[in-house]
């Protein structure tokens, strides 16, 4: 297993690296989180960063994971999203992370959000109702993770507690357990508050398909 890098906290149940092969260790028994801590390229990060928030690209489909970047063409497109000058790369990132998901989880077809959020998704302390899930935050802040020994104590307080968690580094990608793995299993976390704020995140979610999977999308 690589080391654990510097900006998030390593845990029994986690694991931290530089590499996308660290994202195959949540597959391990042992581990609950794996993290791939990375920087999108500059060029492609500041293009990101730049675009009016009413053209970032959002939607939930159920695809074949050969035929993503059609999807992703048409969202961005629907958006009004501007094809150059780093379109391209955009896309072949979050086909990449698609891609990436699709063979830790041993699936081809995949569930594929990218959504803009503006208010306090997901704001209580809680686990995911399924079995595994990718994210990670094009723009914002991202997911706070609370350790696993202080879990069901997050899960308890909510707004009370007080205790440690930590936040998603930026454009980290962390695959995590959820709690179809058994009970009491999985990564407790929420969105962070912004409503208010003034501030938004941009974000891809990706999980395997179930009972809350849009119905599938055909080229």
């Amino acid at each position: 297993m690589e080391l654990a890098l510097s900006s998030f906290p390593a845990g029994a149940n986690t694991i931290i690296g530089s590499s996308p092969s660290i994202l195959r260790a949540i597959t391990d028994p042992r581990i609950d989180l794996a993290i791939q801590e990375r920087q999108l390229a500059e060029d492609v990060k500041v293009w990101l960063d730049a675009l009016p928030v009413e053209v970032l690209p959002r939607g939930r489909v159920l695809i074949h994971i050969d035929d993503i970047d059609v999807v992703l063409r048409a969202m961005m497109q629907a958006a009004g999203t501007p094809d150059k000058p780093y379109a391209d790369e955009f896309r072949a990132d979050v086909a990449c992370l698609a891609r990436a998901f699709a063979t830790v989880a041993q699936v081809d077809i995949v569930d594929v959000r990218l959504d803009v959020i503006f208010h306090d998704a997901c704001w209580k302390f809680h686990r995911d109702l399924v079995e595994m899930r990718l994210l990670t935050t094009y723009r914002g802040p991202g997911t706070q993770i609370v350790p696993l020994s202080r879990g069901e104590d997050a899960l308890r307080a909510q707004g009370d507690y007080d205790g440690p968690v930590s936040d998603l580094p930026p454009h980290a990608v962390a695959i995590f357990k959820g709690s179809n793995t058994g009970p009491g299993k999985g990564v407790v976390h929420r969105s962070p508050p912004i409503a208010g704020s003034g501030i938004h995140r941009f974000m891809l979610c990706i999980n395997k398909i179930s009972s809350a999977s849009p119905e599938r999308w055909h080229v």
